[in-house]
């Protein structure tokens, strides 16, 4: 199983949500977070005076995904969360050992897949 977590601007979130779910992965964290990259912040202009903002607000996705699916998971975040600009985000991707459902105790992939007869769909 691979942990993949996403940092995207905010207004990707829907097309980042709908290329996940026709992978069939529809659960994920999500938190509203701010920050930088290496771009430091951006200018910008109110009322005639310029400032700095340091902190910009994204996304962050979090996903576990059976490993076989890592890299198709990894490439529709890529395409839906690309502007071509500075900022659009990063990709971390590590291992996770185990996981398991609270409700059930299933283990490792059987603890993410959306199967449970439990859930109406």
């Amino acid at each position: 199983m691979q942990r993949i977590e996403a940092i995207i601007r905010p207004e990707k979130i829907l097309d980042v949500k709908a290329a996940l779910e026709r992978l069939g992965y529809g659960g994920m964290t999500v938190t509203e977070v701010k920050g930088h990259g290496t771009q430091l912040g951006v200018r910008d202009e109110w009322q005639g005076q310029e400032f700095w903002i340091e902190f910009l607000p994204k996304l962050w996705f979090l996903m576990v995904v059976a490993d076989e699916d890592a890299e198709a998971v990894v490439n529709a975040i890529c395409d839906n969360a690309s502007t071509g600009e500075v900022g659009d985000g990063k990709i971390f991707i590590s291992d996770v050992r185990d996981a398991v459902r609270v409700r059930t105790r299933e283990r490792r992939t059987a603890a993410l897949t959306g199967s449970d007869p439990a859930i109406a769909r």
